[in-house]
């Protein structure tokens, strides 16, 4: 009887505990780096670089071990964050091509939920390649067709003194990218605060894809790097300021505690660096290894997760939506099916045991499926594949390939893997969408193809980010011409 009257308090207190976190709407910012390593934090004892806000957010929150991206390339990921969906599914091949408007959207559930929404940095969904101009508001496929109320955005990659636009009005601004996005945000944050409305905000950085561009302050101190390296590393000490402003001004607007903050990055770090990106992980960027694919990741509410610690649980990009439909109470039917991701809600509080739901991925004909401690990958090799199978926990370098040693593993992660690119497949076809069908979509082209941007040519071409790509482009037009 003890026991059972026991059992019931508890049940009673985690109900009430749930009512009050969600009696009103949490707050949501999703964050993320652009090209930004595993290895690069000082929580993961990085040699070089101090990373003192990161370290903050890691150690009062859930800090993840075992993160990945949507895929080994920067707006596969973010359809990913955006659907629930590993992104080939959603016509995002690579880097560069168009989200499909027939995917059910993260900033459209949430805008629909109530929430004002609003994007800040990188784009980079809406068919466009080259360095990050202006999105100009008859983009079919800007941000705020997907959700978004307000967005501060660019195309691609952008760096210091950026020229941005503001749903669709063209802006200049002055210092570092980073800095810049996260002021902005925090202004549009301030603005619901005092209105009382819940937000949700994505900050996607530009930082630390090339070109690297750093302040003088900023890479004095890696006095033994070389001028490359230090640009790059500069770029992080500045994105992590900006994540100390980002928290101590949600903390100045007493909404901290009942916002939830992502922080992760689009995909693994870059090579030809010292020190390197990876944290000693097999690969880099492009690549299905762990070097391209796992990401630092940190999930800081402080009204939810009360015991910060460190978790080794499998998790990745296609659990955030699927994540924020429990956070912000909204209805499953905001998810187009097939889901690839889950919900990590019960994680915040304690482990959850082995992950049910395999990670998949698909990339470039390559396939990879993560399932708990191991890993598969399959390489097109002529008109067949060939496989690789990694023991992650005992080698997570992953310099032992298992393929002809654990048979029954083997076995059963072929069947997955076969099931994902069968699963993938209809999903490019566009068996998910009512009609069965996909709808026209945008070319994937650089932008300065598009006949939309040339009144601004003569303008740019005078910035240091598109100068010289301008310069080839007219140069190759004037010679076809001649």
């Amino acid at each position: 009887m003890i026991e059972m009257l026991k059992g019931f308090l508890t049940a009673l207190s985690l109900v009430v505990f749930t009512s009050s976190v969600f009696a009103d709407k949490p707050n949501v910012v999703l964050v993320m780096a652009d090209d930004q390593g595993w290895g690069q934090t000082s929580y993961r004892n990085h040699p070089a670089l101090k990373t003192p806000h990161l370290d903050a957010m890691a150690a009062n929150g859930l800090r993840f071990e075992r993160f990945y991206a949507g895929g080994p390339v920067c707006s596969p990921t973010r359809a990913t964050v955006l659907t629930g969906r590993t992104h080939d599914r959603t016509g995002v091949f690579d880097h560069g091509y168009a989200l499909r408007k027939q995917e059910k959207t993260l900033g459209k559930a949430m805008k629909n939920a109530g929430f004002a929404t609003g994007h800040f940095g990188k784009w980079h969904l809406n068919g466009l390649r080259g360095p990050g101009a202006p999105i100009f508001s008859e983009d079919t496929h800007h941000p705020g067709n997907f959700g978004f109320d307000e967005w501060l955005s660019v195309t691609n990659f952008f760096d210091r003194d950026p020229i941005m636009s503001r749903n669709g009005r063209i802006e200049e601004y002055s210092g570092d990218s980073s800095e810049i996005i996260v002021d902005e945000a925090l202004k549009f944050i301030k603005k619901k605060v005092d209105a009382k409305k819940p937000f949700f905000a994505v900050i996607w950085y530009g930082t630390p894809h090339d070109p690297w561009t750093a302040s003088e302050a900023d890479k004095k101190t890696f006095t033994g790097l070389s001028a490359k390296a230090k640009e790059h590393y500069g770029e992080l000490v500045a994105m992590d300021r900006s994540i100390g402003a980002l928290r101590n001004g949600l903390r100045k607007m007493g909404v901290a505690k009942d916002t939830l903050v992502w922080f992760t990055s689009d995909n693994g770090g870059l090579p030809r660096f010292d020190p390197p990106t990876t944290g000693g992980l097999r690969g880099f960027k492009g690549s299905m290894y762990e070097g391209g694919l796992r990401v630092p990741a940190i999930i800081e509410w402080p009204a939810v997760i009360r015991k910060p610690r460190i978790t080794h649980y499998p998790a990745g990009a296609v659990d955030v939506f699927p994540t924020l439909v429990r956070v912000a109470g909204l209805k499953r039917t905001v998810l187009l099916k097939p889901q690839d991701g889950q919900s990590l809600f019960k994680l915040f509080s304690k482990e959850i045991g082995s992950r049910k739901k395999p990670l998949p991925f698909r990339s470039r004909g390559r396939i990879a499926v993560v399932d708990n401690d191991y890993k598969m990958i399959s390489f097109p090799d002529g008109n067949k594949m060939q496989y690789e199978l990694y023991n992650l926990k005992k080698d997570f370098a992953e310099q032992n390939n298992l393929i002809n040693k654990a048979s029954e593993v083997g076995k059963r992660l072929r069947k997955k893997i076969r099931s994902i690119d069968a699963s993938v497949t209809a999903s490019v076809n566009g068996l998910d969408y009512h009609g069965k069908k996909v709808n026209l979509q945008p070319a994937r082209i650089f932008w300065w193809e598009s006949g939309a941007y040339r009144p601004y040519f003569s303008e740019w071409i005078k910035r240091p980010e598109y100068g010289s790509r301008l310069k080839r482009f007219l140069g190759s037009r004037q010679k076809k011409q001649e």
